[in-house]
Parts: structure tokens; sequence; C-alpha cells
């Protein structure tokens, strides 16, 4: 009954998709075209996307446009907005899905790291939602407006402070747009997913940590384990989606453990305090880099 009515929620809708080439966008963008929605796709993975479009056709489903590009660069967004909204109607459904991640200590994380994070996470949704929302305001139809942020969005996670920043700063973005869009009909939903068992689980930068190291390897499996598959995330977010939930849940263990934050600060901060600890011991980061003499040395005025 429930992919029913999402399946005629989305038949024939305009939807923009970041992050189509694999993972949670891949599965979503295919599910979609099972539903019958026109497509939008984009991603820097070229392949990727190539693949994404292939398949998304062989269901019979209208790729309209795509395009490889990088959602940090404003200047490439804005371009392929102007192409689309040049040549089609305004989007029914955008849904910022892209995203990267680097973990690790303050002290080991690069300059370098911590702005990739956020220029893709979150500046990245900006510049999507600069581009492709207002033209959906001025048609006045309504919309979905959909941006995955994570539980390191809800939750203070082990060496996720370049990823939490981005990704609560992605939830905090759709929690005013919620209120700022509600009088144009135009929900916003955030997607908060667990483990998701997608490349990036493979991929994910650890800083000061060897990613072959036999004992990483393994935790990383396991983190892998309690993953959700690509497919059900997407079936989850659309269903969500449809319904116009604010907080979009992938898996009920992220649920339950907002639910202990807020409702049992105290025993939720003993528990993280130890989780980063028992986190540290078993990835055994290498020792951080020594400062120059005086580098961070304050100077009176």
């Amino acid at each position: 009954m429930g992919q029913r009515a999402a399946w005629q929620y989305f038949a024939g809708k305009r939807c923009f998709v970041t992050g189509a080439a694999s993972g949670i966008g891949r599965a979503t963008a295919l599910r979609l075209a099972a539903y019958g929605a026109e497509l939008f796709l984009t991603d820097r993975d070229a392949d990727g996307l190539a693949q994404t479009v292939a398949d998304a056709r062989a269901l019979g489903v209208h790729v309209a446009e795509h395009r490889v590009l990088d959602i940090a660069d404003y200047d490439q967004v804005a371009a392929f907005a102007a192409d689309i909204h040049a040549r089609h109607p305004s989007m029914d459904v955008v849904m910022n899905i892209a995203g990267v991640s680097a973990w690790g200590t303050v002290d080991r994380l690069s300059h370098e790291q911590w702005s990739k994070v956020i220029a893709i996470n979150l500046m990245g949704p900006i510049h999507v939602i600069e581009t492709f929302v207002p033209p959906m305001m001025a048609a006045g139809r309504g919309g979905r407006l959909v941006n995955v942020s994570s539980a390191a969005g809800l939750v203070g996670l082990p060496w996720h402070a370049a990823y939490s920043a981005s990704k609560y700063g992605l939830r905090g973005l759709s929690e005013v747009l919620r209120f700022d869009l509600a009088r144009h009909r135009i929900g916003v939903s955030v997607v908060v997913p667990g483990a998701v068992e997608t490349p990036l689980v493979k991929t994910i930068e650890i800083a000061g940590v060897d990613r072959e190291d036999p004992t990483v390897s393994r935790w990383v499996d396991r983190f892998g384990h309690h993953a959700v598959s690509p497919e059900t995330a997407a079936d989850k977010i659309l269903a969500g989606v449809h319904k116009n939930r604010y907080l979009i849940y992938t898996s009920q263990d992220i649920r339950a453990l907002y639910a202990f934050k807020r409702l049992a600060w105290w025993p939720y901060s003993v528990v993280m305090r130890q989780v980063n600890v028992i986190f540290t011991r078993a990835l055994r980061p290498s020792p951080a880099p020594l400062l120059r003499h005086g580098q961070f040395e304050s100077h009176p005025e």
C-alpha cells in the first residue's frame, strides 16, 4: 500500500537528484524511475552516472537531463540549473544526496579535509537550493526538498567533528526551510541515515589511521554488518518524502539513539565518552604531527 501510494505521488514528477552515480543516490534514482518520474541527474563520477542513466532508461523512464559536475562548484551547479530551466519547467522534487566523509580527531584532520567535507556536504546542497528552489517557489505548484544529513547530524559520534559540522549544518538549514517554504507548499525533509552499504563506507578517509591495518578493516567490516542496503534506504526516503515527514530514518537504531540523547542526556553523554575511548583504542591512530614551536602561541595586543 505504501509503495503504491509513493508510485502515485512520484509518477510524472520532475525529480532532480545529486549523487546519482552510486549508493543511496543511484538507488533512489532507479526507484524513482520505477515509479515513472522524469529524472534530472548529476554526479561527479562520469562512468557511474552514465550507468545509472542507462539503467533508468532501460526501465522506460525519461532521463531529461544529466551532467557530470561537482556540486561544491557553484558556477557548475548554476550553469546546469540555468540550462535545465531554459528547457523545462521547474522541479517538483529536489534531492540533495551527494556527500563525502572524513573522520579523525582535530589534531589529525587536515585543513583540506575540513574544507572538502564542508564544501561538498553543506555548500553543495546550498548551491542546489539557491538555483533550484526559487523557480519552484515562483511556479506555485508546491513540491518537495530533500536533504540527506546523517546520524552524525543528530548525535556526537566519535571522530566525526568535520562530518558532523556539515551534517548538523544541513539539518539546521532544513529546519529553517521547513518553515520558510511551508507557505509555498514545498515540504522539506531531512534524511538521517545510519550505516548504509555504499561505497562511502569503503572509502571513508580516517585521518591518522592506516585503512589497510587488519584491526581497522575488521572494525569497518563490523560497521558494515549493521548497514542497510541502498535500496532499503531509498524506499524509506521516498515513503517519507511522499508523506512530507521532516525527519526520515532509514533504520530504527538511529531513531532510538536520538530519543536516548533527547530524553536521557547524562546517561547518553557517559555512553558517548566511553564509545570514544573504545573507538580510539580500536583504530589506534598514529601520533599527531608535532607543532612547530610557537605555531599557536598567543601574543598580547
